[in-house]
């Protein structure tokens, strides 16, 4: 890159433009380079990769001021992105933030997550890739160790970069001083008792996604729920790659069967 050309940053989120989070990460990014985002224009929670195949997409200029852009977007944190590398930035993104959630993506939620599939569709497109998340759902949320953290991983990033289809799922517990940070895995669980039934006015009978995480692993140090749970940022490197290698061998037989 020359030497007078900034970095170029293109941060997303799921809980909307609007959301505290985002704009606390937008704060606290500006120094590493100039600033694109495009983000819902409202809360996404939930998307995880979720495409926008059946409606077209509006977008939205919020705010334009030198080193920052903000745009709004009526569609999902993927079709987010997919917006800003396919039509509206002129050359791709040097890195891709995603957050900083108002709640915690460890685990299971990466599956579910809008914030994780922003994340995932930015690695997807070879971009270097970081979700952030802040255990703590309040709107108006202390995010001052989450920017913190958030910082130091996008400036390694950028510094070092990040393997062929390898993002990396930040995850920072609500504390006023975190211990430090703690490269983990994937904690192994589930949500159980997922709904709460209850009686809509007119007598109907509606649902509520509630549910509780089960850990299936809670003893293991090298885990991200035990990691957020003793006062560590855990960081969870994410690959795009689904497929179980270690069973392709064992399967091999079932061909032309």
């Amino acid at each position: 890159m020359p030497k007078n050309k900034k970095r170029l940053i293109l941060i997303t989120n799921d809980d909307g433009v609007h959301a505290k989070g985002i704009n606390e990460l937008i704060e606290g990014i500006r120094p590493l380079g100039e600033i694109v985002v495009i983000a819902p224009d409202g809360a996404r929670s939930g998307m995880s990769s979720a495409i926008s195949s059946l409606t077209p997409i509006r977008l939205n200029l919020v705010k334009k001021e030198e080193g920052l852009t903000v745009y709004s977007c009526t569609g999902t944190p993927v079709d987010c992105v997919k917006l800003g590398v396919n039509e509206l930035l002129e050359r791709k993104p040097d890195l891709l933030v995603s957050g900083i959630n108002h709640g915690s993506n460890s685990a299971i939620c990466v599956i579910y997550s809008g914030t994780i599939g922003a994340t995932l569709e930015g690695c997807i497109l070879g971009i270097p890739s970081l979700g952030v998340s802040l255990e703590d759902h309040s709107a108006d949320a202390d995010f001052t160790q989450a920017v913190k953290y958030g910082k130091s991983v996008a400036e390694k990033i950028l510094k070092d970069g990040l393997p062929k289809g390898v993002c990396l799922n930040l995850n920072v517990p609500s504390i006023p001083e975190v211990k430090g940070l703690k490269v983990s895995t994937q904690t192994k669980g589930y949500w159980a008792k997922e709904f709460q039934r209850m009686q809509d006015p007119m007598g109907k009978t509606v649902y509520w996604l509630t549910g509780q995480f089960t850990n299936e692993d809670p003893e293991n140090e090298q885990n991200d729920e035990w990691a957020l749970s003793h006062g560590y940022a855990a960081l969870v490197p994410l690959q795009v790659d689904m497929t179980a290698h270690h069973l392709i061998e064992q399967l091999k037989y079932w061909e032309g069967s």
